[in-house]
Protein backbone atom coordinates (compact mmCIF):
# COMPACT_ATOMS: atom_id res chain seq x y z
CA UNK A 1 0.00 0.00 0.00
CA UNK A 2 1.22 3.48 -0.99
CA UNK A 3 1.78 5.56 2.58
CA UNK A 4 1.67 9.37 2.55
CA UNK A 5 3.87 10.32 6.09
CA UNK A 6 3.52 13.56 7.07
CA UNK A 7 6.83 15.00 9.03
CA UNK A 8 5.96 16.87 11.62
CA UNK A 9 6.61 20.72 10.78
CA UNK A 10 8.00 19.14 7.43
CA UNK A 11 6.74 17.83 4.29
CA UNK A 12 4.84 15.07 3.45
CA UNK A 13 6.87 11.84 2.66
CA UNK A 14 4.98 9.87 -0.26
CA UNK A 15 6.17 6.12 -0.23
CA UNK A 16 5.29 2.90 -2.56
CA UNK A 17 4.53 3.56 -6.37
CA UNK A 18 4.24 7.51 -6.36
CA UNK A 19 3.33 9.32 -9.69
CA UNK A 20 3.43 13.23 -9.89
CA UNK A 21 1.75 15.08 -12.77
CA UNK A 22 1.28 18.88 -13.78
CA UNK A 23 -1.96 20.29 -13.96
CA UNK A 24 -2.39 19.19 -17.83
CA UNK A 25 -1.52 15.47 -16.79
CA UNK A 26 2.16 15.47 -17.89
CA UNK A 27 4.22 12.96 -15.79
CA UNK A 28 6.74 15.00 -13.54
CA UNK A 29 8.19 12.11 -11.59
CA UNK A 30 7.58 8.85 -10.99
CA UNK A 31 9.33 7.19 -7.97
CA UNK A 32 9.02 5.14 -4.77
CA UNK A 33 10.37 8.16 -2.27
CA UNK A 34 8.97 11.44 -3.08
CA UNK A 35 9.25 14.62 -0.49
CA UNK A 36 6.53 17.42 -1.30
CA UNK A 37 6.26 20.81 0.18
CA UNK A 38 3.61 21.79 2.38
CA UNK A 39 4.84 25.07 3.80
CA UNK A 40 4.27 26.68 0.53
CA UNK A 41 8.00 28.21 0.42
CA UNK A 42 9.88 25.41 -1.43
CA UNK A 43 11.84 27.42 -4.40
CA UNK A 44 11.32 23.72 -6.05
CA UNK A 45 7.20 23.23 -5.82
CA UNK A 46 6.23 20.93 -5.46
CA UNK A 47 9.18 19.39 -4.41
CA UNK A 48 10.47 20.14 -0.79
CA UNK A 49 13.62 21.96 -1.01
CA UNK A 50 14.20 22.40 3.20
CA UNK A 51 12.08 25.64 3.23
CA UNK A 52 10.14 25.09 5.66
CA UNK A 53 13.42 25.29 8.55
CA UNK A 54 14.68 28.78 7.07
CA UNK A 55 10.29 29.98 7.24
CA UNK A 56 9.60 28.65 10.44
CA UNK A 57 6.64 26.37 9.29
CA UNK A 58 5.06 24.20 12.67
CA UNK A 59 2.70 21.98 12.37
CA UNK A 60 2.13 18.73 13.75
CA UNK A 61 -0.19 15.61 12.26
CA UNK A 62 -4.02 16.52 13.20
CA UNK A 63 -5.40 13.55 11.42
CA UNK A 64 -7.71 11.51 13.11
CA UNK A 65 -8.67 7.80 11.97
CA UNK A 66 -12.26 8.01 10.02
CA UNK A 67 -15.32 6.67 7.76
CA UNK A 68 -13.70 7.42 4.14
CA UNK A 69 -13.69 4.67 2.06
CA UNK A 70 -11.20 1.82 2.82
CA UNK A 71 -8.46 2.07 0.13
CA UNK A 72 -7.21 -1.28 -1.53
CA UNK A 73 -4.96 -2.66 -3.95
CA UNK A 74 -1.43 -2.10 -4.81
CA UNK A 75 -2.13 0.67 -7.81
CA UNK A 76 0.14 3.62 -8.15
CA UNK A 77 -1.08 6.82 -6.44
CA UNK A 78 -1.02 9.34 -8.47
CA UNK A 79 -0.56 13.49 -6.99
CA UNK A 80 -1.80 16.23 -9.71
CA UNK A 81 -0.64 19.43 -9.02
CA UNK A 82 -3.39 21.79 -9.39
CA UNK A 83 -2.45 25.63 -10.12
CA UNK A 84 -2.44 27.64 -7.58
CA UNK A 85 -3.88 25.67 -5.25
CA UNK A 86 -3.92 22.08 -3.80
CA UNK A 87 -2.37 18.29 -4.54
CA UNK A 88 -4.88 16.09 -5.15
CA UNK A 89 -3.95 12.23 -4.54
CA UNK A 90 -5.46 9.49 -6.28
CA UNK A 91 -5.49 5.63 -5.82
CA UNK A 92 -4.91 3.55 -2.43
CA UNK A 93 -3.27 5.04 0.23
CA UNK A 94 -2.55 5.72 3.74
CA UNK A 95 -1.92 9.16 5.61
CA UNK A 96 -0.39 8.57 8.85
CA UNK A 97 2.21 10.26 11.20
CA UNK A 98 6.08 9.90 11.20
CA UNK A 99 5.09 7.95 14.60
CA UNK A 100 2.61 6.26 13.17
CA UNK A 101 0.66 6.61 15.75
CA UNK A 102 -2.50 7.61 13.73
CA UNK A 103 -3.65 7.07 10.52
CA UNK A 104 -6.60 7.16 7.64
CA UNK A 105 -6.94 5.28 4.55
CA UNK A 106 -8.68 6.48 1.70
CA UNK A 107 -8.53 6.66 -2.38
CA UNK A 108 -8.55 10.33 -2.58
CA UNK A 109 -7.37 13.47 -0.47
CA UNK A 110 -6.75 16.81 -1.30
CA UNK A 111 -3.39 17.79 0.59
CA UNK A 112 -2.50 21.78 1.39
CA UNK A 113 0.56 22.79 0.00
CA UNK A 114 0.63 26.68 1.15
CA UNK A 115 0.81 25.74 4.44
CA UNK A 116 -2.55 27.70 5.83
CA UNK A 117 -5.09 24.92 6.03
CA UNK A 118 -6.66 25.17 9.87
CA UNK A 119 -7.07 21.24 8.43
CA UNK A 120 -3.64 20.37 7.76
CA UNK A 121 -2.33 17.94 6.45
CA UNK A 122 -5.99 18.36 4.12
CA UNK A 123 -6.53 21.37 2.31
CA UNK A 124 -9.69 23.50 3.66
CA UNK A 125 -9.38 26.43 0.54
CA UNK A 126 -6.95 28.78 2.23
CA UNK A 127 -4.38 28.93 -0.70
CA UNK A 128 -7.48 31.46 -2.45
CA UNK A 129 -6.91 33.76 0.42
CA UNK A 130 -3.19 33.64 1.41
CA UNK A 131 -1.90 34.65 -2.07
CA UNK A 132 -0.50 31.17 -2.55
CA UNK A 133 1.18 30.97 -6.18
CA UNK A 134 2.67 28.15 -7.81
CA UNK A 135 2.36 26.12 -10.96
Amino acid sequence: MNKIIIKANGPLVALGKIRVEDKDGNTITEDDEVYLCRCGHSANKPFCDGAHKEHGFTDAAHIQDDKSEPASGNDPLCITIRENAMLIASGPMSIQNEEDSFQTTRNKAALCRCGHSDNKPFCDGHHKTCGFTAA
